[in-house]
């Protein structure tokens, strides 16, 4: 019981999504999916980083 809502509102988003039209920049895409743009978040795989909870991890087990 009352999902009938949710499920009428999601209903409605999709149909928007899949009917409406929108404003594409293939340009932006583009760039986006051939990785010309420095958009790497994080460290680069050969550096290892430090996690800040292996101290509580030894605490928590004694």
């Amino acid at each position: 019981m009352g999902r009938g809502r949710a499920k009428a509102k999601q209903t409605k988003v999709a149909r928007e999504l899949k009917y409406s039209s929108h404003n594409t920049d293939f340009d932006a895409l583009q760039r986006e999916l051939s990785g010309s743009g420095q958009s790497h978040v994080g460290p680069p795989d050969d550096e290892q980083t430090e996690d800040p909870y292996d101290d509580y991890d030894d605490d928590y087990r004694r």
